[in-house]
């Protein structure tokens, strides 16, 4: 057990850096976690949580919290964004019934239980606390695990300057009162798309993707007036329309693209989360892989030294983050098929692959939800 008595300390009190001091601190370390804000708040909306994540969170102790806080998705849909028509229905229940369901939540509310059982694991959390690279380490400290997420500190110091690139999209989130049902929408449009699912508390989410031009910036913080919203998604159904006509408050995010890591770590520091690699939310895994990261980590840790843990880390969770990017990047292509006819033919395969194998489609990600990172 390498980890009892040492000291590490967790940059950044996110999804991540919270979950890994969790595993961190179950495992014997001391772990403190330093946050700039002067409060852990989240500003995001909602987030999908698959059995991927549900399954680091269950092993963390919080899978039971996770339920009763969110709503467990039965299904996911994809429409037609015209008529809002279903066009491919997979149902989750298999997934479910195994154990590690998926789970919708609002972001906040994940936080908020990732704080507290970082606290009741004895992980110390310091606030308004700023950190850079060339900080002095803590007395004693093993590690510093960088959890700072898109705009980390740490990643351009181990890997240099790096450009992203604006994929020529911007997304809005927002929030309205609404009882939906437990699962999730997908309506598929030209050089757009919208997902829609509840958070529980009489709450849906919404996030709407649109192709365009016009560069937005990065980040969630950008408030927008949401006719632009309404404008950009005039054409679809009447229900998706009837949901936008009562958001009042928006926020809109430029979509960029940004290489994975090249390297995670050196002999003091190691990358985690969105640091070592942003992914689009084409495929609902930043949470996700952070989740997966942060259990990871903490194993290599665990079972050997230091310098051995950090390499055999990296090596076991690039090829998949890099996987999940790259398949997410693909599902921002066929959400949005501009062509007609192209559009109408990819639609019509679906229904009839769904029709005559209700399962293959959700069987093609088996790789993605199916694995456990808890079971080594």
């Amino acid at each position: 057990m390498m980890l009892i008595g040492q000291r590490i300390t967790v940059v950044g009190a996110g999804i991540g850096g919270l979950a890994a001091a969790i595993a961190l601190a179950k495992r014997g370390a001391q772990v403190t976690v330093l946050e700039r804000a002067p409060e852990i708040r989240e500003v995001g909306a909602g987030l999908q949580i698959s059995p991927n994540g549900s399954a680091v969170l269950d092993a963390l102790g919080l899978g039971d919290a996770l339920r009763a806080s969110g709503v467990v998705n039965r299904a996911l849909q994809l429409c037609d964004h015209r008529r809002g028509a279903p066009v491919l229905r997979m149902d989750l229940a298999t997934y479910n019934a195994a154990g590690h369901p998926f789970v919708l939540i609002h972001r906040a509310r994940l936080i908020e239980l990732l704080a507290h059982g970082a606290r009741e694991a004895g992980v110390e959390i310091r606030l308004g606390a700023e950190v850079h690279p060339s900080d002095s380490p803590l007395s004693e400290e093993m590690l510093r695990i960088g959890a700072e997420g898109l705009h980390s500190q740490m990643r351009a110091t181990l890997n240099g300057p790096e450009s992203a690139f604006f994929t020529g999209q911007a997304a809005w989130r927002a929030v309205i009162a609404d009882d939906a049902p437990p699962e999730s929408r997908v309506y598929m449009g030209p050089g757009r798309h919208l997902v829609t699912y509840p958070l529980g508390n009489g709450l849906r989410n919404i996030v709407a993707v649109e192709e365009r031009h016009a560069w937005v910036d990065e980040g969630w913080s950008h408030p927008d007036d949401p006719e632009n919203l309404r404008r950009a998604f005039a054409g679809f159904s009447p229900e998706v329309r009837g949901w936008l006509d009562r958001v009042t408050e928006t926020h809109i995010w430029g979509l960029f693209r940004h290489p994975v890591a090249h390297t995670w770590h050196s002999d003091s520091w190691a990358l985690l989360g969105d640091a070592a690699h942003p992914t689009l939310p084409f495929l609902a895994q930043g949470a996700n892989m952070a989740l997966e990261d942060a259990w990871v980590l903490a194993d290599c840790l665990n079972a050997l030294p230091a310098d051995e843990a950090l390499a055999l880390y990296q090596a076991r969770r690039r090829p998949r983050v890099v996987r999940a990017i790259e398949t997410a990047n693909g599902n921002a292509r066929n959400f949005h098929l501009r062509n007609p006819l192209i559009r109408t033919a990819a639609h019509t395969a679906l229904r009839i692959g769904g029709a005559v194998a209700p399962s293959a489609p959700l069987r093609r990600f088996d790789w993605l939800y199916g694995h456990d990172v808890t079971k080594g």
